[in-house]
């Protein structure tokens, strides 16, 4: 960008109004997000930022290290502390039409070897509230807390002992010694435009679920009281009795005092499953709460403990979304971002609009084809779509500009480092091959590598890393555990004081402590996403095992799940010599914890197992999962290394092979006695 040639009064008149809106900026978010009483409107908070965003363009040789474009936001305030739950809070896989109800049953069926069994559920409205884990120690309500990341969440528990709904103490006296009750807390329509009315115009909540998680947030629980707050119970996370279906897990939550759904379902057919959809998707608008959808769960809470999870999805339960809300907005730009792994993607900045009381002011375009196809041009009104927590997306033309802009060109250059780009004809997508160059990769990685799936860093947004980036301050990841050596310089920049600066201290030192799958799924490597790192985890154990092991291909090709795209992928990054020392660097700040879900005890621990012929008192899937909770690892062909191989029938040749090789062979009864 031209710089605006000035002269030397205008340029001290613009640069005193700069930091004059910093400040402004600075003040006002603090406010609002800290301590959730602003002063302003937000109109005229916007405004601010209007006016700041039209100097900074206009002027770029003038923006401050300081300015609000780059600098944090308030700090967190340490009012919650951090709990982990007993069992994980993972959130649901979704459905958006019958089809992926069909599958989703086909699954299970094939995951339980139940081909001709009916499976029952248990159905229910999915409230659009603040999931909430009670914890009860013999009928105490010992502790509440979010559900955070799925393992970690705030505590919250003097502010939910407010809620009217939630027995203190359990009401009858037959009661499990420990249990985690899980639900949401949530605001009814009327109550919610009630509160809404009592508050100032800047305080306002742009939707029920919004309100309710700031309430439960506050720091003086007076307010949290003052609030008539709701909670209805879905399930259960630990607990020191077994039950043996969700309908006579929700009988016994009634008599303890726990409100469970008066709209559930036992459905033991997909016609009625289709009907109660139906019937609920037609009194949505009537139902006094916000619900977004159906929660369909397996009855049978035995099989629920076969299933399990997949990634950080339950495979026994299900959200049938209801139908996509779209509205029409003005495309006012389009822009390019380069992701983590140098992909290109064309983003629309439209004219901000509330979506089911979410404001969208970004939508995706997905790739440039679509762009072609669909014929979108800036200045143009569109149709957006969002389904559930996708991402935003323009589905077409509305109306055209009259003054019609010119087409999209599709760029040849990385519009941040310059390198030519190049088409990924695997994944039909543009991408910028200077990984390792490229300014906009490399702070995506370290975005990415503090985010909540990987080390999980509270406080380190993307403001604060694209800050300390523009200072200087960072340059990779490991340089995060090193920022303490600027601390005399941090601590003399505007809006930072000793709280802030040892809250971010704080939070940076509890992460050190990570679990393998976090760790590596932290690096960033292209393919190796939640689900992969956890297969990586499961099959090497510990950090030392997978760099020791992981950059030779023959060592993955036995890994069940992982393609050769997966693998080349892998082995490419960590026989990089920057890559190598960039992970030495990490694990001289973080202390990596091996896999713990191995019963160390069990004969097929780090053993090598595999499966072969067809298998009937479980599926294929079901029994590899099995058999790595027992600490082995999956492989699919036989040689020297396979330990043990389990049959069922018709084996074929993998069962000869291994009676030839003299491998230990036994059959799935066997198997089952077994484990």
């Amino acid at each position: 960008m031209k710089e605006n040639k000035i002269s030397k009064e205008l340029e001290k008149k613009i640069t005193i109004e700069l930091k004059d809106l910093s400040k402004k900026i600075s003040k006002h978010n603090e406010l609002y997000h800290k301590y959730d009483k602003p002063i302003i409107s937000d109109y005229e908070f916007d405004k601010l930022i209007e006016r700041n965003n039209y100097l900074e363009k206009k002027y770029p040789h003038l923006i401050l290290d300081y300015s609000p474009n780059k600098n944090i936001g308030s700090d967190t305030l340490e009012k919650f502390k951090k709990i982990k739950h007993k069992e994980p809070m993972l959130s649901l896989g979704n459905a958006f039409n019958d089809n992926d109800i069909y599958e989703f049953i086909k699954r299970t069926k094939k995951y339980l070897n139940y081909p001709n069994q009916n499976l029952i559920f248990s159905c229910e409205p999915k409230i659009d509230g603040l999931s909430i884990n009670l914890t009860y120690e013999y009928g105490k309500l010992i502790r509440a807390c979010t559900r955070g990341d799925g393992y970690i969440g705030e505590d919250v528990t003097d502010n939910i002992k407010t809620i009217n709904d939630i027995p203190i103490n359990f009401k009858s006296k037959n009661y499990p010694d420990f249990i985690e009750i899980r639900g949401e807390v949530f605001l009814e329509k009327n109550d919610f435009l009630i509160l809404n009315n009592s508050l100032n115009e800047q305080k306002k909540f742009s939707n029920p679920r919004n309100a309710a998680a700031g309430s439960i947030r506050q720091l003086n629980n007076t307010i949290t009281k003052s609030r008539p707050l709701k909670f209805i119970a879905h399930g259960i996370g630990g607990s020191s009795v077994k039950f043996s279906n969700i309908k006579q897990l929700y009988d016994k939550m009634e008599t303890w005092g726990i409100i469970t759904n008066n709209y559930n379902e036992i459905i033991e057919d997909i016609e009625s499953l289709k009907e109660y959809y139906k019937k609920i998707n037609s009194l949505r608008s009537k139902f006094p709460y916000d619900i977004d959808g159906i929660v369909y769960k397996i009855n049978d809470i035995e099989l629920q403990n076969r299933l399990s999870f997949v990634g950080k999805n339950p495979r026994w339960a299900i959200a049938y979304k209801f139908k996509s809300l779209k509205v029409t907005t003005k495309i006012l730009k389009i822009d390019i971002q380069v992701g983590r792994t140098g992909s290109i993607t064309p983003v629309a900045r439209l004219e901000p609009v509330n979506i089911g009381g979410v404001n969208v002011s970004n939508a995706t375009l997905h790739n440039f084809d679509e762009i072609n196809q669909k014929d979108i041009r800036e200045k143009d009104i569109v149709e957006i779509e969002r389904a559930g927590d996708v991402i935003p997306h323009v589905l077409k033309v509305i109306e055209k500009n009259k003054k019609r802009e010119k087409k999209f060109l599709v760029p040849k250059n990385c519009p941040v480092c310059g390198s030519k780009l190049l088409h990924d004809k695997d994944e039909a997508v543009l991408r910028c091959n200077n990984y390792y160059n490229c300014e906009a990769q490399l702070i995506e990685k370290i975005i990415h590598f503090v985010s909540k799936k990987a080390l999980n860093i509270e406080g380190f947004a993307e403001k604060q890393i694209r800050f300390f980036w523009k200072l200087k301050f960072i340059k990779n990841a490991s340089d995060i555990f090193l920022i303490k050596k600027y601390e005399s310089k941090i601590l003399n920049l505007d809006g930072w004081g000793e709280k802030s600066y040892k809250n971010l201290i704080d939070n940076i030192n509890n992460s050190k402590k990570v679990d393998l799958q976090r760790f590596l799924f932290s690096l960033g490597i292209r393919y190796i996403g939640e689900i992969n790192s956890l297969t990586l985890a499961t099959h090497f154990l510990s950090i030392e095992n997978f760099l020791r092991n992981a950059k030779n291909k023959k060592n993955l090709e036995d890994i069940d799940g992982l393609g050769p795209k997966v693998i080349n992928s892998l082995v490419e990054y960590l026989n990089i010599k920057s890559n190598q020392d960039e992970i030495k660097k990490l694990l001289n700040f973080c202390e990596v914890n091996n896999y713990k879900k191995i019963n160390t005890k069990s004969k097929f621990n780090n053993k090598f197992v595999i499966f072969t012929g067809k298998l009937l008192v479980m599926s294929r899937e079901e029994a590899k999962n099995k058999a790595i909770l027992l600490g082995a690892k999956i492989s699919t062909s036989v040689n020297t290394k396979t330990d043990y191989l389990i049959y069922g029938e018709k084996p074929g040749s993998k069962l000869k092979k291994a009676k030839e090789l003299k491998i230990k062979t036994i059959s799935e009864n066997e198997w089952i006695k077994m484990i």
